[in-house]
């Protein structure tokens, strides 16, 4: 496996265009704006995919998430990007994730980092084999149970946010 560090990344501007190219430990460590996908993954009880991240991960090390995804690689699609992210760190193929909305995140308190997030979502019907190396621990979780360890866990914040407008469109 590569290391993630070393992974090229486009550099996009506040709408999102593509201003140039950098590693992606180069571009945590300056704060460079990039690209991310987000898909929720839900059963067909409805039930939400969520896990811990692995305390190796470069961003949020050992925090849940709701969402799985990642980066988007240099010249890769958004589109392209929600299939192998979710192919990948469920351990399955053929998913069809589905777009639903694309914001910019800015760290929150201060931070440097942001990213555009381009949300998605996807039914799996099916078992799941989570990549060790993304993923510590997993469950289908209930919107209710998802809601209880929300008050009790920490999550990553941009999964936070991204959640928060999710739910606002849901109405």
């Amino acid at each position: 496996m590569t290391n993630p560090a070393e992974e090229l990344l486009d550099i996009v501007d506040d709408n999102d265009r593509v201003i140039g190219t950098a590693l992606r430990g180069e571009v945590y460590r300056q704060g460079l704006t990039h690209r991310c996908v987000f898909i929720m993954v839900r059963d067909p009880a409805g039930r939400i995919f969520v896990h811990r991240r692995t305390d190796t991960k470069l961003f949020a090390p050992g925090a849940y998430d709701m969402w799985v995804g990642g980066v988007v690689g240099s010249g890769e699609t958004y589109a392209e990007a929600a299939v192998r992210e979710a192919e990948e760190e469920l351990g399955v193929h053929g998913i069809a994730p589905r777009p639903i909305f694309k914001f910019l995140f800015r760290e929150p308190d201060g931070g440097k980092l942001s990213w555009w997030c381009d949300m998605y979502e996807a039914e799996w019907d099916g078992p799941v084999s989570p990549q060790e190396s993304e993923v510590a621990w997993h469950a289908w979780l209930t919107p209710a149970e998802l809601s209880e360890r929300l008050a009790r866990d920490t999550f990553v914040p941009d999964g936070l946010e991204a959640h928060r407008r999710y739910l606002e469109r849901q109405g």
